[in-house]
């Protein structure tokens, strides 16, 4: 199997080593085509009408300068791998969770949805953090646990239209309860806000606080107070049928 690795971290990120040791333990056949700097938030986003450049870091490995994870999919797929582009796109493992709407402006899904239609399996991979405790990553549940849930999904996946979303829980390997697979916490608004600098006239776009009230079955919660690993197929079809049938049936028109 060949694979493909990127990430919104860049290049240099310690996140970027753990999942190119989960990757070696399934293949040999691995490439690294990831940012050259941190494209955390970038979302699906595309250098259009900009130039980019690759820097080669080794065998096997390239940087996009100023490049987004989905540049850098695209580049690894259609380029760097020349005629044989790679069966499985692994994204991550990112230095925090990626639940719920949040995964819409995340740089980690971006790539592995890419990499999906782009034609392979695509995975997110993130190791969540309890940010009141610590703001450095514990990457030892994604190092023990990852080529285990990358091989569960692989056998377990069928023919649909989809990428997933996979969330390390943060506690020790010991007390992790098992791999789930989990709806999307959809919350009641948008979780980023405006949040004001220390800085006169200056403000940040933020995560102050988890919108309220949360699924006790979907990602979010069942990551956090279950313990478990979390897998979340996302549709890149995204067309809502029922309302699309809806707008058919009322006869839609001008006027």
């Amino acid at each position: 199997m060949r694979i493909l690795l990127t990430n919104d971290d860049g290049v240099d990120a310690p996140g970027l080593a753990v999942l190119a040791e989960i990757a070696h333990e399934i293949s040999d056949d691995v490439w690294i085509v990831a940012p050259d700097g941190n494209q955390s938030g970038a979302g699906h986003r595309f250098s259009f009408g900009r130039e980019l450049s690759l820097v080669e870091h080794g065998p096997r490995r390239f940087a996009v300068r100023g490049g987004s994870p989905a540049d850098c999919v695209v580049a690894g797929m259609t380029h760097i791998l020349g005629g044989k582009p790679a069966d499985l796109v692994l994204s991550g493992v990112n230095a925090g969770q990626n639940l719920g709407d949040i995964v819409n402006c995340s740089g980690t899904a971006a790539g592995a949805r890419e990499g999906a239609l782009q034609g392979a399996i695509g995975i997110a991979m993130s190791q969540s953090m309890d940010y009141e405790v610590t703001r450095t990553p514990d990457w030892s549940n994604a190092s023990r646990f990852g080529a285990e849930v990358v091989r569960a999904i692989l056998a377990a996946r069928g023919e649909e239209d989809v990428f997933y979303n996979v969330n390390f829980p943060y506690c020790r390997p010991d007390d992790v309860a098992g791999l789930s697979a989990v709806p999307q916490q959809r919350f009641s608004r948008s979780p980023i806000r405006y949040y004001p600098s220390d800085n006169e006239g200056e403000f940040f776009m933020a995560i102050p606080e988890t919108p309220l009230p949360l699924d006790p079955q979907a990602d979010f919660e069942v990551l956090r107070r279950g313990k478990s690993i979390t897998v979340t197929p996302f549709a890149l079809q995204q067309t809502h049928r029922a309302a699309l049938a809806r707008l058919v049936e009322s006869g839609l028109k001008l006027g």
